[in-house]
Order: structure tokens, then sequence, then C-alpha cells
């Protein structure tokens, strides 16, 4: 049997709160850069991922035009959704930034949050799904 996940799978697994890891060439020619992120998504929309535009993360999604993101459940059964392809940049708003930070921190959390950190210098990597990679153990082990 197949563990691979249908679309919809996938698409609602991504849509999970997960912190993800981004993973993207760098742009000195070392080894990848992956660091872990929130980000947020809804099915048939874009990957987006709020960042500093003057991190070491932002210069990298900028040279390379395009990163990949893993989200996982290291509960078992074990699931993972990966999914990679190009990005447009755009300034985060404020919405964008609370929205996020509550999704990952709750309403109270996520207010302080965005209090404690300005918005201005903020963008937001919107990342169209190209490729997608998937496994759900639960199809198995089920």
């Amino acid at each position: 049997m197949s563990v691979t996940m249908s679309r919809e799978e996938r698409e609602q697994f991504l849509a999970g709160v997960h912190v993800a890891v981004l993973s993207v060439a760098s742009p000195d020619g070392g080894g990848p850069l992956a660091v872990p992120v929130w980000y947020a998504y809804q099915p048939g929309g874009t990957v987006d991922v709020i960042t500093g535009s003057g991190t070491r993360k932002a210069a990298a999604i900028r040279a390379a035009g395009r990163f990949s993101l893993c989200a996982q459940d290291e509960r078992p059964p074990y699931k993972y959704v990966t999914v990679e392809g190009p990005v447009t940049i755009e300034e985060a708003s404020h919405d964008e930034r609370l929205e996020l930070a509550r999704r990952y921190l709750g309403p109270e959390g996520g207010d302080a949050y965005v209090s404690a950190n300005p918005t201005d210098g903020q963008i937001v990597f919107r990342m169209s799904a190209e490729h997608w990679l998937t496994v759900d153990q639960s199809k198995v082990h089920g």
C-alpha cells in the first residue's frame, strides 16, 4: 500500500499548525540553509513565510527565487509534507504578521509577540507549490 498522501490530504496537513523547516540554496555556494519557520497556508493557495528583509534567510531566498518547506508530525504514525516552488516577495502587513503570530501563539501571545517586534522591514515570501513529496505512515500501520 502507498504511503503517499492524496492532494486533499497533503493540503489539509500543510494547512495545519506545524513548525516547518525551510530550506534554500546558499547564495555563497555553501551548503543549503535550513531553518525552522512559522508559515501560513490555505489549500490551493501559496505557502507564506514572513521574515526580516535583512536576514540571511531573505537574502538566500531572493538569490534562489524559490525555497522548499517540510512540515511534519513527529508523533507516530509519522507524516510529512515537503513542498517546493518559486516565490514572489511583498512587504508584510501588520495584519498578516498578527494573524501568523496568533496562529502559533494564540491571541494573547500573538498580540504580545507582534507588539514586541516592530513591523518595519518585514517581508512575506509567497511560494507557489510546484513539487510535493508526502508520507503518511498511518496508511501502512493504520
